[in-house]
């Protein structure tokens, strides 16, 4: 059975640098795969984010922030499909060479190279759910 680490959030300037050494951390216990995914910051999750990090982090809320603008064209967040997931332009073209790389060096197959296996799927039957196994 395929075992993927998935490294989440990525945080520009707070937790990036854990980078290398999960993903390390993961193959060594037997991963075969990994993804990542940057940190999100939604509506209302983006007020909370900011104030958190400046009470906990006050010297790097404002790069962390300013990256997570440059991450997303000048705005905090993009809700569009992959730009949400990594963003775009030199930080995360960056974050994602650094993330190959590491994948590599760990022996880790990359994010979208292992194929999804959908053949113990079971489509519901006219009633809904499937029956679990020994389920009463």
């Amino acid at each position: 059975m395929p075992v993927r680490v998935m490294t989440s959030p990525v945080v520009p300037g707070l937790t990036d640098h854990e980078l290398e050494a999960l993903l390390a951390a993961g193959a060594e216990a037997g991963a075969d795969a990994a993804s990542w995914i940057m940190l999100r910051l939604p509506r209302e999750v983006s007020e909370l984010w900011q104030e958190w990090l400046a009470d906990h982090y006050p010297d790097r809320a404002e790069k962390v922030m300013s990256v997570m603008r440059d991450l997303h064209g000048g705005a905090i967040y993009d809700s569009r499909w992959h730009q949400r997931q990594s963003g775009q332009g030199a930080w995360a073209h960056l974050l994602r060479q650094r993330f190959d790389s590491a994948c590599r060096s760990a022996g880790l197959a990359g994010r979208a190279s292992l194929a999804l296996d959908t053949g113990g799927f079971v489509p519901p039957g006219p009633h809904g759910q499937v029956r679990l196994r020994g389920a009463v």
